[in-house]
C-alpha cells in the first residue's frame, strides 16, 4: 500500500514540486549558518538599501543587513512556528475530537459549542485576541496560531470518529469486550490518520501565513529576530526607492505557501482510498 501511494505521488508533477520546495526550506533551516553570506543582525548604515549585486545578492534593507542571510534565517522562525504550531492544533484535535465523536452526547454538544464560538471569530481576528492577551514573541505566536487551526482538526477527527464507530468492526470489539483506549489506537486511529496528515500539511502553509501576518502587524516576531513578515512590514516604506527590502521577503512566503500546498495536494491525491485499486 506504501508503494502504492508513492507511485502515484511522484508520478504527480507538482507534488515532486511541493515537495523539492519544502526539502529545500528544511535545508535551510538545519543549515542556516552555513549557507548564510553574512550575519542576519549585522548592520552596515553604509551599505543601507543596497540593490542586489555582487556584494549582496539579494540586496540590503533600511539598515544594510544583508536580505538573504535574513531570509534563510527567516526559514527557521516559519518553520518552527508552523510545525510546532500544527502540533498543538493536531494534538489538542485528536483529543477533543476523539472525545466529542465517541462519547457523543452532552459532552459532543459542549466540545461543538465551544467549537462553534471558536469558529465565529475571523481567523485573524482570533490570532490576534490571543497574541494580545500574552503577549508579543515567537512562542506566544505560535499558540496562538495553534490555537487558531485546534477548531478544524477537531472537527476534522470528530467526523471521521462518528463515521466509523458504528461499523461493524468496531462493534465486535466493543461486543468482545475490547478496551476503549485498544478501539480508538488500533481501528479508528489507523483510519484517519492519513486525512490528518494531508491536512497538517496544508495547513502549514496556513500557519505559515498567519505567522507572517501576525508579524507584519507588529504582534508576532520581534526585532531583530528574522522574520519574513517583519521583513515585509519594515520595508513598505520604501517601496518605491528600494522595492526589494519588501518584495523579496514576500516571494519567499509566497514560494513556502505554494511548496506545502502542492505537497499537500499530492499526498491527498495519493493517500485518498478512492484511489486504490
Amino acid at each position: 500500500m506504501r508503494a502504492d501511494a508513492w507511485n502515484r505521488f511522484r508520478r504527480n508533477r507538482l507534488a515532486v514540486v511541493g515537495l523539492v520546495i519544502v526539502a529545500g526550506l528544511l535545508l535551510a533551516a538545519v543549515f542556516a549558518p552555513v549557507l548564510a553570506p553574512h550575519d542576519p543582525s549585522l548592520q552596515d548604515l553604509v551599505a543601507k538599501r543596497t540593490p542586489p549585486g555582487s556584494r549582496f545578492l539579494l540586496g540590503a534593507d533600511e539598515f544594510g543587513r544583508d536580505i538573504l542571510s535574513r531570509i534563510i534565517y527567516g526559514t527557521r522562525v516559519a518553520l518552527l512556528v508552523g510545525t510546532v504550531a500544527v502540533g498543538i492544533a493536531l494534538s489538542l484535535g485528536l483529543l477533543f475530537g476523539t472525545i466529542s465523536g465517541y462519547a457523543g452526547g452532552v459532552v459532543d454538544s459542549v466540545i461543538s459549542r465551544g467549537l462553534e464560538i471558536l469558529l465565529a471569530f475571523p481567523y485573524l481576528l482570533l490570532a490576534i485576541a490571543v497574541v494580545s492577551a500574552l503577549g508579543p514573541g515567537v512562542l506566544n505566536t505560535t499558540l496562538a496560531v495553534g490555537i487558531w487551526a485546534m477548531p478544524a482538526f477537531t472537527r476534522i477527527v470528530r467526523a471521521s470518529v462518528l463515521s466509523l464507530r458504528e461499523m461493524d468492526y468496531i462493534q465486535a470489539a466493543r461486543a468482545m469486550g475490547t478496551p476503549t483506549a485498544a478501539i480508538l489506537l488500533r481501528h479508528l486511529l489507523p483510519n484517519f490518520l492519513p486525512t490528518l496528515i494531508v491536512y497538517s500539511t496544508l495547513y502549514m502553509a496556513n500557519a505559515i501565513l498567519v505567522e507572517a501576518a501576525l508579524s507584519f502587524l507588529g504582534l508576532g516576531v520581534q526585532p531583530p529576530t528574522a522574520s519574513w513578515g517583519l521583513m515585509v512590514a519594515t520595508g513598505r516604506d520604501f517601496l518605491l526607492m528600494a522595492p526589494h527590502i519588501a518584495t523579496i521577503p514576500g516571494l519567499a512566503i509566497m514560494l513556502a505557501v505554494l511548496g506545502f500546498n502542492l505537497l499537500g495536494d499530492g499526498l491527498r491525491d495519493a493517500l485518498d482510498p478512492r484511489l486504490r485499486t
